[in-house]
């Protein structure tokens, strides 16, 4: 009995157990907000009992919600420049900054990079002037390098065809500006200029699955529909953006994917998830009391979706409710796509600079795909089944071009291997290390006359860290260093450690 009832009152068996995003559902149509509490009509599949259908409800929870917001919320800087700034385009452009960066990535990490962009280019107009390869500069390390890309083309869309006025409204955004889908608009639109309508991502998706018992697939197009209906129904009129990013708060410091803090929680009194955990341990402590009738083995009726079994909201019936998850049992997702294989040999080509100092030589990747426009060592894909000869060849043959001599194939010193997760690859580096014996005089021909040469350049060790380069680059080049500190000969290292955590 004392384990059950500390179990309720510190949230023991509420644990979640899914990961946290901030990606939004991917299926985008207009905002449609409603701020009198009135829903859609319910289809025959999906029972209003997962909806909120009393206004006094709303009215309650949108108080209770924003009174722990004021008191609580964390102090961000984004969040200062939204308050104190004045011009709104000025406000527009702060938050969307923030918003980009902070697209599966923590804000501890994004804080450091959003003052540093902030002060470069405070403005529209200054991103809009500057190079790709100034935004892949300050940007690398922070992953998902589209984003700034991105950031950059719109930006200078606003200034060369909407006279360097940012759209004011969710629709206008999602509409002109490249690489703003529905979430992010609708976090512009209501924070800047106060438009009341909802924000659904990754911890927006979590609170209200459990406060309304949503189990369903919350990515598949209808239950992604039916989140953007309750948030543009729950959304404050009065204070949108602080609504929003109460709800976005509330997701990420207390209705957590693990360990919730559902005694801290501000709207615990409209959480059905937690109401029904509270009434199975109430049953379990009635039975070890002896209260239950001794042949009722079953828990008593608990409040649940009058559809059950037809409801495209509920829990599917193959994965039921779980009470070693607690509230966790929502949201219910499906199985991530493993990230594929792929191993590609690098090679760390270093020559005696002018003024005696060691140079690396840097190539620029193509500027679509994967780290589109960063810089890298000299690296090739490996294909299948490639023999640790046959690699060493290919790399040589790759490197030949900018080593500008015959490179005897001894002279290829293998340093290790580095692991580094992208969001759909695990990708293993096969690091070697090549010493020039002199200044080398670049080939006048590319390998392959049907390719174009990429773009690159020499660098110290001090331009190295501060160019375009990935994290992954940054950690093939310090296995190169540790083994040259420690003088060995060729060994094995892997580090293997996601790129991006998500979330805020």
């Amino acid at each position: 009995m004392s384990k059950l009832r500390a179990a309720a009152r510190s949230g023991r068996g509420l644990q979640q157990g899914a990961g946290e995003g901030r990606k939004s559902p991917r299926r985008c149509r207009k905002n449609v907000s409603s701020h009198k509490g009135m829903l859609p009509p319910v289809s025959a599949q999906q029972s209003a009992y997962h909806l909120f259908s009393h206004p006094a409800e709303i009215e309650a929870f949108r108080k209770n919600l924003l009174a722990w917001y004021d008191k609580c919320k964390r102090d961000l800087p984004w969040r200062k420049l939204a308050a104190s700034e004045s011009d709104a385009n000025r406000r527009a452009y702060a938050v969307w900054v923030s918003e980009i960066m902070l697209q599966q990535t923590q804000v501890a990490t994004v804080i450091d990079y959003y003052n540093r962009w902030m002060q470069k280019w405070p403005t529209l107009q200054a991103l809009a002037k500057a190079s790709l390869e100034e935004v892949n500069e300050l940007w690398a390390g922070l992953g998902y390098y589209s984003r700034g890309k991105r950031l950059q083309e719109a930006a200078q869309k606003v200034v060369s065809e909407l006279a360097g006025q940012m759209p004011a409204t969710a629709e206008e955004l999602q509409r002109l500006l490249p690489g703003v889908g529905r979430y992010t608009a609708g976090a512009i639109a209501s924070i800047s200029y106060g438009q009341a309508t909802g924000v659904v991502d990754g911890n927006v998706i979590r609170v209200l699955c459990r406060v309304r018992c949503i189990g369903a697939d919350s990515s598949s197009p209808a239950v992604a529909d039916r989140l953007w209906d309750l948030a543009n129904a729950l959304v404050d009129p009065a204070r949108p953006g602080d609504f929003n990013q109460a709800m976005m708060e509330l997701g990420a410091t207390v209705c957590t994917p693990r360990a919730p803090l559902c005694m801290e929680c501000p709207v615990k009194q409209h959480c059905k998830a937690r109401c029904r955990v509270e009434k199975e341990l109430e049953f379990a402590s009635r039975r070890l009391l002896g209260k239950a009738a001794s042949s009722c083995s079953q828990a008593p009726d608990i409040e649940e979706c009058a559809a059950t079994g037809s409801c495209s909201l509920c829990l599917p019936a193959s994965e039921p409710w779980d009470s070693s998850l607690g509230v966790a049992n929502f949201p219910r997702r499906a199985a991530k796509k493993q990230p594929r294989a792929e191993r590609t040999a690098t090679c760390v080509l270093e020559r005696r600079g002018p003024r005696g100092q060691p140079e690396y030589l840097i190539v620029q990747r193509p500027s679509s795909g994967l780290l589109a426009g960063l810089w890298e060592f000299p690296s090739l894909a490996l294909g299948p089944g490639l023999k640790e000869k046959q690699q060493r060849e290919a790399l040589l043959a790759h490197v030949q071009a900018w080593a500008g001599e015959a490179v005897a194939r001894g002279r290829l010193r293998h340093v290790g291997e580095v692991s580094h997760v992208f969001s759909h690859i695990h990708q293993t580096y096969v690091v070697y290390s090549l010493l020039l014996g002199r200044d080398p005089e670049m080939a006048s021909g590319w390998r392959d006359e049907m390719l174009e040469r990429p773009a690159f350049r020499w660098v110290t060790q001090a331009e190295f860290q501060k160019s375009a380069v990935s994290t992954a680059m940054k950690k093939v080049w310090k296995v190169c260093e540790r083994q040259n500190c420690e003088g060995r000969g060729s060994g094995q290292v892997s580090v293997s450690v996601p790129c991006l955590p998500r979330g805020r």
